[in-house]
């Protein structure tokens, strides 16, 4: 496993979106969907960042059937989601406590 840095909104969301298969147009709706509108991908991200996250093996595309290419999230690449989570509950909790004046040590 490779991941040794945050990820990004907008990947961190393709992952989530891949949790159940998708093509890419269904992957930008879900995740606009999610976000209520506030994370709108465009077709060039979300190809690119599909040919990465393939690349990296965090997602594998299902053997087509005529119709769009779907990708699923592999057990790594939920694995990374896991992982990530973990780390904005971190900055989440360290951020409330500080908020309230607490040492969050």
């Amino acid at each position: 496993m490779e991941q040794n840095s945050p990820l990004t909104e907008g990947v961190y969301y393709i992952l989530l979106s891949l949790y159940e298969p998708r093509h890419g147009y269904g992957i930008m709706q879900f995740v606009s969907e999610l976000s209520n509108g506030r994370v709108e991908l465009g077709a060039g991200t979300i190809y690119g960042a599909i040919k990465t996250l393939v690349k990296k093996k965090w997602i594998v595309p299902l053997e087509e059937d005529g119709r769009k290419k779907e990708y699923v999230i592999t057990d790594e690449g939920r694995l990374i989601v896991e992982r990530e989570i973990e780390r904005l509950c971190e900055l989440y909790k360290n951020g409330l406590l500080i908020a309230k004046g607490e040492n969050p040590s």
